[in-house]
């Protein structure tokens, strides 16, 4: 029998409960926490820890976890919610909710992820924050487009200059930590043979989705939320649509599939066949997406260089 174990991470605290016996255990979040926490679990073969993804709050136990070679699932919070309502769980403590993560993993028999080394959760950190610089920039253009005072429009033009140099710091610095690891280097050089991928999205695409490589198609597809989902009750049939999945993913594939639509020989023709056949130009630019990932997976797998289908 496997034991699980369900965490409840806070900014301050750790929850943990333990599904066999019932026992607690309420630690600090930090390097004591975690030693006293690891002390508690003990070195029980078939076990299985179970917390969800709470962006920095998790990112060191994690390290401690995979440090110690302690099986884990990160699971995600909407998922986690919907679980417990399922239940008919609808209180929300941390407690209730180490118990309630405990039972899920137990009750979807969740299989361990792979732990990833510190060098791929800095580089994550750092597409973090670049995406943040692009939102900013976003807004900083959007209220320059509407001001008239001279101050404002020269602080704003301050601000977008101090935003694009910051920009190029960090791809420059995620080109550097690429290329130190020597699989991440591969990935990546793999991807950036793809007409429409350049060295940041190809960072960002193997940062997002690590699993890449590992996936039959139609996962790869679905992980990143662009397999369409059917619609379907008794005679009615509905419209497939695209739902779920990594919403960044899908930001990062958006401008590569718009240059493959355009550059990309073999994409341009599915792209061209789409819209012929009266596909929304919005659908036929998604198929594209999908396709982009369906293939980076299919290249990762076989370690092979992306070449045109001339078929």
């Amino acid at each position: 029998m496997q034991q699980t174990i369900g965490i409840d991470i806070a900014k301050d605290t750790l929850d943990a409960y333990r599904l066999g016996d019932g026992h607690r255990l309420n630690v600090d979040n930090n390097r004591e926490g975690h030693r006293l926490l690891l002390k508690w679990i003990g070195k029980c073969q078939k076990i299985l820890i179970v917390f969800e993804a709470t962006g920095p709050y998790h990112r060191e136990l994690e390290l401690a976890l995979g440090g110690r070679d302690v099986p884990f699932v990160k699971v995600n919070p909407k998922q986690a919610r919907r679980f417990a309502q399922a239940t008919g769980r609808l209180a929300k403590t941390d407690r209730v909710d180490a118990a309630m993560l405990a039972r899920m993993g137990a009750a979807l028999e969740l299989q361990a992820q792979t732990p990833r080394p510190k060098s791929f959760h800095d580089l994550r950190e750092l597409l973090a924050a670049r995406r943040a610089l692009i939102k900013d920039r976003a807004a900083a253009k959007i209220r320059r487009s509407v001001a008239t005072l001279p101050l404002l429009k020269r602080q704003l033009e301050d601000r977008l200059a101090l935003i694009d140099k910051d920009v190029k710091r960090i791809d420059t610095e995620l080109a550097r930590m690429a290329a130190l690891d020597p699989d991440l280097s591969r990935r990546v050089a793999i991807l950036q043979t793809i007409p429409g991928v350049g060295e940041v999205t190809a960072v960002t695409l193997t940062i997002d989705m690590p699993e890449l490589g590992e996936l039959e198609g139609k996962q790869a597809a679905s992980l990143a939320g662009l397999a369409p989902v059917s619609q379907q009750s008794g005679r009615w049939q509905g419209k497939e649509r695209i739902q779920g999945g990594r919403a960044a993913l899908r930001q990062a594939l958006y401008f590569p599939a718009i240059v493959a639509a355009r550059f990309n020989v073999d994409l341009k023709l599915i792209y061209d066949r789409l819209t012929a056949a009266g596909k929304q130009k919005k659908v036929a630019l998604v198929a594209i997406m999908r396709r982009l990932i369906v293939m980076a997976n299919a290249l990762i797998r076989d370690n092979r260089p992306w070449a045109p289908n001339h078929t």
